[in-house]
């Protein structure tokens, strides 16, 4: 289909590979495309944050098992404030309740297939064997079987390694640190994706200084998934390329036409007539 030569537009979500494939499908034929893709976003936390909110914020991103494209799930925390936050944390997400969905007192569920599982289980495996520390879960939940994963929570990563760098697309969060502000955007940047960033902090200068600088499609400063369907959605890098959302996704979705009329007229009697 998406070789197609009468398909005019094309929207993807979904994974990299999977776009690129696409991308090169559509090609001869010139076709504009649309991508929302991965994410693999940083919580960024200031040594100035409401600590309780942030501790909250942080284990938010274990919601629907961390089966979400806009999830932060590298926190990154400063220093002087990382021993506490994290172990706070860890506490917290000690809480969560997993089971099935149609329990009301179900905090989260499954991984969505065997197969998925079986990826996030692999990053996770392949992390620890790399050094990586286990604070929290670092596996299957054995109480509950079948496709349910712990929440996971791992130290000590290295900056360019597999867990730190892909999507994993599951309840796996990542602590790294920071000693500065300067050092806190440039780790939040270095990825190749762009989504979306979370910024914790209390001083309202510092969040419009630091927000304006992360290289991200949506940044949410003290809050998480809060959506405005009007305002525009899409990420930046290898994140996707162009924005939906209100009339942001317009120019995709349409061909813009300019139709000129002759100032001088219909004829050129008229023309004659205007000199």
């Amino acid at each position: 289909m998406t070789a197609h030569p009468d398909i005019n537009r094309l929207s993807f979500t979904g994974s990299v590979p999977t776009a690129g494939v696409i991308a090169k499908a559509a090609a001869p034929n010139i076709v504009p495309l649309s991508y929302e893709l991965g994410g693999k976003s940083p919580l960024v936390v200031f040594a100035d944050s409401d600590l309780d909110l942030a501790v909250n914020l942080a284990v938010e991103q274990f919601d629907n098992a961390g089966q979400v494209c806009l999830g932060a799930f590298r926190i990154l925390v400063q220093e002087d404030i990382a021993e506490e936050f994290t172990a706070r944390v860890v506490e917290k997400a000690r809480t969560i309740k997993q089971g099935d969905p149609r329990d009301e007192a179900t905090d989260i569920s499954a991984l969505v297939s065997r197969t998925h599982f079986d990826k996030v289980t692999g990053f996770v495996e392949r992390a620890v064997a790399d050094g990586a520390e286990v604070l929290l879960g670092g596996g299957p939940n054995e109480e509950l079987g079948g496709l349910y994963f712990s929440p996971t929570i791992l130290a000590g990563a290295k900056p360019e390694s597999e867990i730190i760098c892909e999507e994993v697309f599951g309840p796996v969060l990542t602590v790294q640190t920071f000693t500065d502000e300067a050092e806190a955007v440039a780790m939040a940047n270095d990825s190749r994706f762009g989504l979306a960033a979370t910024l914790v902090t209390g001083d309202r200068e510092r969040a419009e200084r630091v927000s304006h600088l992360l290289d991200a499609g949506t940044v949410w400063v003290n809050c998480f998934f809060v959506r405005d369907l009007g305002a525009p959605f899409g990420g930046n890098g290898k994140s996707g390329i162009g924005r939906e959302g209100g009339i942001w996704s317009f120019d995709f979705y349409t061909n813009i036409k300019n139709s000129v009329f002759s100032p001088a007229g219909w004829n050129t009697n008229d023309a004659a007539e205007e000199a």
